[in-house]
Order: C-alpha cells, then sequence, then structure tokens
C-alpha cells in the first residue's frame, strides 16, 4: 500500500504500518423510530404528491435518483464482502450470502414490488473495507450489504438504514501472552483492518495516551487475524463477532483470548446512497417490518445461534439485551450512547 493511499484513507500516521498477510481473496408500513441528530427517515412518499397517476408514479422511482436509475437500467448493484461471515461470504459455489445479504435479498424484493419490475436483475459486486464507502458514495453500488459502522464522519458521504446489529470492539490475543486492555499495548504492535473503524481507535488512543503502539494493518480481517496468528502483532483489535467467528475459524481456538473490556459500540447498517429519502425510507421500512412482525427471531438464529456454511460453524452468540432493545425500537442513529 502506497504512502500516497494510506493518506487518501487517512491513515498515513507514524504508527500504522501497511502490513498485508496475503491478497485478498417488502416495505412495511409502519414508521422507524429515529434519534434526534441522525439523518432523518423520512416516510414513503404519497402517490399523489408525486403524479396525478398514482401507479405511475411508484412505478417510476420519482422522488428518487436512486430507484430512478434502477427503473432506468433494469438493474440493482449489491456490495458484498467476500470474507466476512456471518454478515456476507462467498459460499462454496462463490455466490453471497450472509446475514447482511439476507436483509438486502428482502429489499431487493421491495423495490422490485415499488417499481413493478419483477424481473428486476440483481448484480454482485465485492467491495472491501477500503473501497465499500467510496462505491456508494459514487453511486456504483445501491446498497452496501456488509459489516459497515455507521459514524457522523461516513455520513458526510453516504447514508445508512436503521441499526441491523450492534458489535463492540475488543482485543484478541493469545492466552500465553494475554491483553486486557489498551494500556496493555504500551509499546507493542497490534493489527486491525485497514479503513475500519478500529483503525482509528486504535490511532486516537496511540495520541492520547501515549502508548507508542505499532498500528499493523491488515489488508482484510483474515490477514489481520494471521498478523496476529504469526506473532508479527501482540494483539488483534476487532469487533467482537468478527475476533469470534476468527477464534473459530482457527486450529486451535483454545490458543487465544477475547478481551472482557469494551473500547466502543459498533452500529451496523447498510450504506445508502446520500440524499435520497424516499430510497431510504424503503429500506428503513423492509428492516423495521422485519423487527416488528418478529422474523429478526429467525433470522438471527440462523447466523449467529446455529452451524453456518461451508464448514459448519456456530457463533453460538445469543442476542444481546441492546440488539433486543433495538429491535423494539429502531434507529440509525450514529451515536454509540443511543444504544446504551
Amino acid at each position: 500500500m502506497s504512502a500516497v493511499l494510506l493518506s487518501l484513507l487517512g491513515l498515513a500516521t507514524p504508527d500504522l504500518v501497511w502490513a498485508a498477510a496475503s491478497p485478498a481473496p417488502v416495505a412495511a408500513s409502519a414508521s422507524p423510530v429515529v434519534s434526534p441528530g441522525s439523518p432523518s427517515t423520512a416516510p414513503p412518499v404519497a402517490a399523489s404528491t408525486v403524479s396525478g397517476n398514482p401507479a405511475s408514479a411508484l412505478a417510476s422511482g420519482e422522488g428518487s435518483n436512486t430507484l430512478r436509475k434502477i427503473r432506468d437500467t433494469g438493474l440493482i448493484v449489491l456490495g458484498y464482502r467476500a470474507a466476512s461471515p456471518p454478515f456476507s461470504y462467498l459460499d462454496a459455489r462463490l455466490k453471497p450470502m450472509g446475514y447482511s445479504i439476507d436483509l438486502c435479498t428482502q429489499m431487493v424484493e421491495a423495490i422490485k414490488q415499488r417499481l413493478d419490475l419483477p424481473a428486476l436483475e440483481v448484480k454482485y459486486l465485492p467491495v472491501s473495507s477500503a473501497t465499500r464507502m467510496p462505491l456508494v458514495a459514487n453511486g456504483t453500488v445501491d446498497l452496501e450489504c456488509g459489516i459497515t459502522t455507521n459514524t457522523l464522519e461516513r455520513q458526510k458521504t453516504q447514508s445508512f438504514s436503521l441499526t441491523i446489529f450492534l458489535a463492540q470492539t475488543r482485543l484478541m490475543s493469545k492466552r500465553v501472552a494475554p491483553l486486557r486492555k489498551l494500556d496493555d499495548l504500551r509499546g507493542l504492535s497490534v493489527a486491525s483492518t485497514i479503513g475500519t473503524t478500529s483503525i482509528q481507535l486504535l490511532h486516537q488512543a496511540n495520541l492520547n495516551q501515549q502508548l507508542g503502539m505499532r498500528i499493523v494493518v491488515g489488508q482484510d480481517d483474515h490477514d489481520a487475524f494471521r498478523l496476529l496468528l504469526t506473532d508479527r502483532a501482540a494483539a488483534y483489535a476487532m469487533d467482537d463477532v468478527l475476533l469470534r467467528m476468527s477464534q473459530i475459524s482457527a486450529a486451535r481456538p483454545e490458543d487465544f483470548v477475547i478481551s472482557d473490556e469494551v473500547f466502543s459500540v459498533e452500529p451496523y447498517a447498510i450504506g445508502l446512497p446520500r440524499d435520497d429519502a424516499v430510497f431510504k425510507s424503503l429500506v428503513d421500512g423492509v428492516i423495521a417490518g422485519i423487527y416488528q412482525r418478529g422474523e429478526i427471531q429467525a433470522l438471527y438464529r440462523k447466523w449467529f445461534q446455529s452451524p453456518i456454511p461451508p464448514r459448519g460453524i456456530n457463533l453460538n452468540l445469543p442476542m444481546g439485551e441492546a440488539f433486543k432493545r433495538l429491535v423494539q425500537k429502531p434507529t440509525d442513529s450514529a451515536d454509540p450512547a443511543a444504544y446504551r
């Protein structure tokens, strides 16, 4: 990774080193709750306000640049992650699957109905931590179906759906040399993944606490974990659900421990084009409907409490209390305090 690219990504800092280990292989009628300070979630546009012909107005995508583009091209583009189970990854036949993909599939069905396009073509486009947000911002990707945290900074270039999952940033280290808190990283190397909020967290902690850490950057989550596995980093900082997946996927899961201390709350959301309230309202309606009809319970069990393909790995991760509250009162807030 060149210094120029790191600078463009906001990652060109003295404590950060590029060290990739290997190349990267139906809308609901209920209105979601939107927290103060978060992007407004507009109600669906009434047909009578956009056209004298309600049916043609709905099918035209009027009032939404994104829906209009989808209608005109007959194509919707979904961004997916190739190796971020259980949210978004490729199965044995190289077909995208996962929790986020399942949610986006329901959104596509709602869009087909809205535009009266039953034959709408769905294109899957691989994205990475570094490319996901630019591809949404420039209109290449219509729905980013991965593991992206909604932050105020990221809202400057794109919008986000209602929150679909809550993760917490923690540390993973080897059991023979456990690291429990950020201060334990003083003078050590710590790994994380390029373009993530975990990188920002580590950098800020390095500055604020004068830790003298060396932040080693992996190209993706697999690479970042390998940096810990091969002792090029003393710890791996990432969202707990992803750390857990890395741990139980390892040859010897018992060799690794995940810290109890939580360093940040990460509200995951579906990435959307900015300044398209009608499209966002449609997407949010799908998520709110899944929550309100109770479908989220089966969906959660499928991906977080059951064996998942292709290896039959089971995260055995019960739904947390914060997520249960979110289901009862959906929000698109980027403020971590809204989930505590």
